[in-house]
């Protein structure tokens, strides 16, 4: 699903490293942890995958297509064939849990028949179909990041990644946000999860890829975090 050789990042400005010589894969269907020191360039190696960052060397591989050189009117379209969570949410304040939903749908160019049976699913997938009818400002962050799960799964996506979804919420709600992203794993869906949250790491202990100073530092099959909290 996920293939990196020799990836490396300079940002021009200021001529910074973000990242050197990394290279894994991830099959379909794994469940990965990406941890690492603030500012070791998880979040780079993430947008890296849905072309927001490019590469300045290596070659990049997502689903079996080489993005390393992909030009920016064929980026919405990468897009679309993942599931993109972020810390924010990103929810439309102004609609509804199920319009926030549906409006996913129609970027997707869903038909409304099967539009409405997706966002069912994938609501009740995440415990949320009870509060379909709530504006996001009504939720809980927990209860929000479960919608942005939702959302993020309602295209059926092969590849879903969490940049820090459980970064603003107590251990009790990041341990059910994280048990909805493993059940996703668990359906077939590849998932990469970058996370400073030690308790989810540590309790779930799956594959762990560490990042430390834009290199590789350790990929794990069974992992634990390894950092202080």
């Amino acid at each position: 699903m996920i293939e990196l050789k020799s990836v490396g990042v300079t940002y021009p400005t200021g001529n910074v490293t973000a990242l050197t010589d990394i290279s894994l894969a991830l099959p379909a269907g794994d469940f990965a942890f990406l941890v690492g020191p603030t500012g070791a360039g998880k979040s780079t190696l993430l947008k890296l995958l849905y072309a927001d960052v490019r590469a300045t060397s290596g070659s990049i591989s997502v689903a079996g297509r080489d993005i390393t050189k992909i030009i920016p009117h064929e980026i919405p379209a990468l897009r679309r064939q993942m599931g993109i969570v972020l810390q924010d949410y990103g929810l439309l304040p102004q609609r509804t849990v199920w319009e926030n939903m549906m409006f996913a749908c129609e970027v997707l160019g869903l038909p409304r028949p099967e539009a409405r049976q997706r966002v069912r699913e994938r609501l009740e997938q995440v415990g949320m179909l009870s509060r379909c009818d709530a504006f996001p400002a009504q939720l809980s962050g927990g209860e929000q990041q479960r919608v942005a799960i939702a959302r993020a799964l309602v295209g059926k996506p092969a590849l879903l990644i969490a940049d820090e979804p459980t970064g603003n919420l107590d251990p009790e709600t990041s341990a059910g946000v994280m048990d909805a992203l493993l059940a996703v794993s668990d359906e077939g869906t590849t998932v990469l999860v970058a996370t400073h949250d030690k308790n989810a790491v540590d309790r779930l202990r799956r594959r762990v890829i560490a990042i430390e100073r834009g290199t590789l530092a350790r990929d794990e099959a069974e992992g634990a975090y390894g950092y202080a909290s």
